[in-house]
């Protein structure tokens, strides 16, 4: 049962906007960029919704590694693709951008694809994704990220946490929505850890010696000083629980991220210059839209991925669980548990926002505060 006190959407939403607009971050993109977060707390995923509010976009555009004005430079465009580059800036603004110019030339052309490069954290990729989902599209993305995942048979961090997620549109009242990192756990997974005073599950994180490490706030210092990995999707640093699998796709989003755009990679992206002053991030994304119309329809579409999840849930259960989901329903029951109740915020979230609220002297008070 959540013990959290919650603040309404209808507060934290402008909140972020005017604590954006402060940091010089325009109007119109604080809206972008508050709503990726919401939208990551509207569906469960806390470790990339409020928790990253300052540490990563706003302690970031103060240390000069996150541009709050976001320039973009379109360097390639043909019919059914585009390149971009975002200077920089915010790669959630970037990434709406080129989520909406895809989805335009796919309903021409029946396909788009684009990359994006010198970017920086996107927010959660599922939501790009979901953009093409709610047009009845499939959509797909990718990022490449600071280095935290160790290859099979590794111990050192070579590549990012890297998600690669599919949005597929259903005839029910949500998408089929697979949206996880290629590691076992990702990093924001850790610090959403060691905020709330708790341990990482041992097998996730490896050491260079190989053993197993656990203490959250820790492991977010050895990751830095690259003295720990992530152990990709499977486990590691062997093969015995096929870590490769998740280590090959950690790989193709790396790929996929860099080549498609032209940009960096691996130990490129960690922000962090060799004489140890912060840097930019310079990340890469890829993004695919697919029009069902190109193939055999929408509807047909939607109702052949409904039939197919409908299927996995009703078929037979293990002993002890009596239901089973698809991807994106339990995301979906998140947020019919808070579309009125708002987002839960720990006591570390609450300092945060009341320390901004002070420090910009804003009009808010919070829930939490009464």
């Amino acid at each position: 049962m959540e013990t959290r006190p919650y603040v309404p959407w209808d507060m934290i939403g402008p909140f972020m906007v005017d604590v954006f607009k402060a940091y010089g971050v325009p109007e119109e993109d604080a809206k972008i960029c508050a709503d990726v977060l919401m939208e990551s707390d509207r569906r469960g995923i806390e470790s990339h919704g409020c928790n990253r509010f300052k540490p990563i976009y706003l302690d970031r555009i103060d240390k000069g590694t996150l541009l709050p004005k976001t320039e973009i430079e379109i360097l390639k465009e043909t019919p059914t693709t585009v390149v971009m580059d975002a200077h920089d800036g915010m790669g959630m603004v970037a990434s709406h951008k080129m989520m909406e110019m895809l989805i335009e030339k796919a309903k021409t052309y029946g396909m788009a694809g684009g990359a994006i490069r010198n970017s920086t954290h996107y927010g959660i990729a599922g939501y790009w994704t979901n953009m093409a989902a709610k047009e009845g599209m499939v959509g797909i993305t990718g990022t490449n990220a600071r280095p935290s995942i160790a290859p099979t048979f590794g111990v050192e961090n070579m590549m990012g946490t890297n998600p690669l997620t599919f949005s597929l549109p259903t005839d029910e009242e949500f998408p089929f929505c697979i949206d996880c990192a290629t590691s076992i756990v990702q990093r924001g997974k850790i610090e959403y850890y060691a905020r709330s005073g708790k341990d990482t599950p041992a097998g996730m994180v490896v050491a260079h010696d190989g053993s197993t490490v656990t203490d959250s706030n820790e492991i977010l210092k050895m990751l830095v000083d690259g003295t720990a990995a992530l152990a990709p999707l499977g486990g590691g640093p062997g093969d015995e629980m096929c870590g490769y699998k998740g280590y090959g796709y950690a790989a193709v989003v790396e790929i996929l991220s860099a080549a498609l755009s032209g940009g960096q990679f691996m130990k490129a992206l960690t922000g962090v210059a060799e004489d140890g002053s912060p840097q930019m991030y310079h990340l890469g994304h890829f993004f695919f839209v697919v029009d069902p119309d190109a193939f055999m329809g929408k509807e047909t579409f939607k109702k052949i991925a409904g039939d197919i999840c409908r299927a996995l849930r009703a078929s037979e259960k293990a002993p002890g669980y009596d239901r089973i989901y698809t991807a994106g329903e339990k995301e979906y029951l998140a947020w019919l548990d808070r579309k009125d109740k708002g987002v839960p915020v720990g006591e570390a979230v609450q300092k945060e926002l009341v320390a901004l609220r002070d420090k910009l002297n804003l009009p808010y008070t919070f829930p939490f505060e009464k």
